[in-house]
């Protein structure tokens, strides 16, 4: 089980860049973990060092203001490439509950859905708004993202809404992926395998 999210309030990290992929999020030197644990390290690892280790303190994530962040302010097609879960996997340990963008890729957004990291998607000007503003502030700029009420506010002007599909939402609200989702109807499953003679295997000429 996920932990359930409704909402959260964090600072936000900026990462003004376009079309992302996951091999950039967790280089694919890092998947041979059979955990799900242990990404976080890794995320963003070819642009977060320098090549003798050392941290980039150019790359947007090393900024001081970025230190803590659990909200991640991106641009479009957020999380394309290869599917690897193992991306959502980093940016979650890493410690993100959120992420911003304009779009992102479909298996991407399925995966932050799975893992209780939150994609929303809102209008290129609205992305475009909080870049403004978390530049005006210094990068000490803070959200709540607000998943009951499907709404972005700063609380100092700023509040839009945004949609994401029911059965998403609620899984997410409620600390589910796709497997606890489908126990819930555990008594009905049976019952319905009951009337189909479930347990008793194919027989020879059985028709699927």
């Amino acid at each position: 089980m996920m932990e359930p999210y409704v909402r959260h309030t964090g600072r936000l990290a900026a990462l003004p860049r376009a079309n992302v992929d996951t091999d950039q999020i967790v280089p694919k030197q890092f998947l041979k973990r059979v955990e799900r644990t242990g990404f976080g390290p890794a995320l963003f690892h070819d642009w977060r060092f320098r090549a003798d280790g050392s941290l980039d303190p150019e790359f947007e994530l090393n900024v001081p203001a970025a230190r803590g962040a659990s909200i991640l302010l991106t641009l479009e097609n957020f999380g394309c490439g290869s599917s690897r879960e193992h991306a959502v996997w980093a940016l979650r340990e890493y410690g993100f509950r959120a992420i911003l963008a304009p779009s992102f890729a479909d298996i991407f957004f399925a995966n932050c859905c799975q893992n209780g990291l939150v994609p929303v998607r809102l209008l290129a000007q609205e992305i475009a708004e909080l870049f403004r503003r978390h530049r005006a502030a210094g990068g000490e700029y803070r959200l709540t993202v607000d998943l009951e009420e499907q709404r972005v506010d700063d609380g100092l002007g700023f509040r839009t809404a945004f949609a994401m599909e029911p059965y998403r939402r609620e899984m997410l609200l409620s600390g589910l992926d796709e497997i606890g989702r489908t126990l819930l109807a555990e008594d009905r499953i049976r019952a319905y395998e009951r009337t189909r003679g479930g347990g008793r295997g194919r027989r020879k000429g059985d028709r699927w």
